[in-house]
């Protein structure tokens, strides 16, 4: 077995100097140089020969070049050309690695399918495999990406991730709170998430201009298997969060507009005992499941709720 990338701060400045490359701050690309670090998230990913890994975020294959020694299989994802070849050097030698040169996004909700069919790949090789996600995220995808893997049916396990200290932060705000958003509850109605470690800019080559952290989540099968449709989920936080500090009776009305009546989402929200001067950040996350699965349910059709003529109301205004 090969051992490990040992990517030091002073091994990539005589490699890009070699290359004649300069880290590109408009792709993220922040190196994370502290070794006890890179073998931290290894070990919290508990990688074993039956794990499928990816990877958005390849570099230049230091976290990779770990990765690839503990689990089953890498399928990593790296966008510029440049880091693409040396990430193809450094693992040129491990065939249960595949590297992709290509943008992770094939729009802003929906991953590229050349990554989806690579992992496809893996997952088939034997029954039982598992995939988990483990990367160091370039900032400006960290969003996309965490939410649009949980919002697919693939057999994830665990993800294990460095992103912007703000980020992490916002994946686990509470009600309440100026951070609590749709993205806040989409990944904790699914999760078990935990903030690993704090890290501040100096184990990064170059430093960043902010914290960032590691964080773990342990998708939750029993969690996940009460939401009733994960896309309607998505699309139903977005469209409330986009005003979450107005009345949620008023907001429901504009959102179901001509396709769901007043009485009826009067009717789920007695059900749910939620008030008529509720807003969605005052919500829990159960709540606001219920209240999804209920309002889709009524709108195709599945419970007995009452329908009658949608009258016309007046367009929620918008916060200052």
């Amino acid at each position: 077995m090969n051992s490990p990338l040992r990517q030091t701060r002073s091994h990539l400045m005589a490699l890009f100097q070699q290359e004649g490359l300069h880290p590109r701050g408009d792709l993220g690309q922040n190196f994370l140089i502290d070794l006890n670090l890179l073998e931290s998230i290894v070990a919290e990913a508990d990688l074993g020969p039956d794990d499928v890994v990816l990877e958005i975020g390849a570099g230049t294959g230091g976290l990779t070049t770990f990765l690839a020694a503990e689990a089953g299989a890498v399928v990593s994802v790296e966008y510029d050309p440049n880091m693409y070849r040396l990430a193809s050097e450094a693992v040129s030698h491990r065939p249960d690695v595949t590297l992709l040169n290509c943008d992770a996004l094939k729009s802003k909700h929906h991953l590229n399918p050349l990554i989806l069919e690579a992992v496809s790949r893996e997952l088939a090789v034997e029954p039982g495999r598992r995939l988990k996600l483990v990367a160091n995220l370039p900032y400006h995808i960290g969003t996309p990406v965490i939410a649009n893997l949980l919002a697919m049916d693939s057999p994830l396990e665990r993800m294990v991730v460095t992103i912007q200290f703000e980020l992490a932060q916002r994946l686990c705000a509470r009600p309440h709170t100026s951070d609590y958003s749709a993205l806040s509850v989409f990944v904790q109605a699914q999760s078990k998430i935990k903030i690993v470690h704090k890290l501040g800019p100096s184990v990064f080559w170059p430093r960043p201009d902010v914290d960032s952290a590691i964080v773990r989540l342990d998708p939750d099968p029993v969690a996940r298997a009460r939401i009733h449709d994960r896309q309607v989920f998505q699309v139903f936080l977005r469209d409330l969060f986009t005003q979450r500090r107005k009345i949620l009776r008023g907001m429901l009305g504009q959102m179901f507009k001509g396709r769901l009546a007043k009485p009826a989402i009067d009717a789920v929200m007695t059900e749910l005992q939620l008030s008529a001067d509720s807003r969605a950040e005052e919500l829990e996350v159960d709540q606001l499941v219920a209240l999804s699965n209920r309002l889709h349910q009524a709108l195709t059709g599945e419970t007995r709720i009452p329908h009658t003529a949608e009258t016309k109301t007046e367009e929620p205004q918008r916060d200052a």
